[in-house]
């Protein structure tokens, strides 16, 4: 089960017994924000792209939307979602619950400016019905991201 393997990730930080199961879903922002008692923007929703190099997550506050042509100028090609049915082979967690805890290997994590505004956020922990609260000097150690990108729009207005 995902959410066990992202709790197995987080023991090696200690920070497995942090993560919060709800009795609601938490699959979207919206319902991720009620499930925490949060303002959306506060959710960190992982997004998984294919890339000419791979299969890539982007970790972005609630309200940030991808930008595409600045995800081009980053990434050099077009912004393209993995399909529904690609994201659970390719990432090791489904829909609903992608994290950056756990991923399978030759998945790389990049997170968005658009989090730097916040003293914690929320990102899931691997199911539909799960988050954990993590500061950002923490979403960094934790995540093993290769580098913070501009790549979203709507949040700074």
């Amino acid at each position: 089960m995902s959410i066990e393997k992202a709790k197995n990730y987080l023991k090696q930080f200690g920070a497995d017994s942090r993560v919060l199961e709800f009795d609601v879903s938490s699959a979207t922002v919206e319902l991720a924000a009620q499930a925490v008692g949060c303002e959306p923007a506060r959710i960190a929703k992982t997004l998984s792209f294919r890339t000419n190099d791979g299969v890539i997550l982007i970790v972005a506050a609630g309200d940030a939307k991808v930008d595409n042509p600045k995800y081009k100028a980053r990434f050099g090609c077009k912004a393209k979602m993995l399909a529904f049915e690609e994201v659970e082979p390719e990432i090791g967690h489904a829909v609903g619950g992608v994290c950056p805890f756990g991923v399978n290997k030759n998945v790389t994590v990049f997170l968005d400016e658009s989090l730097r505004r916040f003293e914690t956020v929320f990102p899931a922990c691997g199911s539909s019905n799960s988050a954990i609260e993590l500061s950002i000097p923490e979403l960094e150690k934790f995540s093993g991201y290769k580098a913070w990108v501009d790549v979203c729009k709507g949040w700074r207005e």
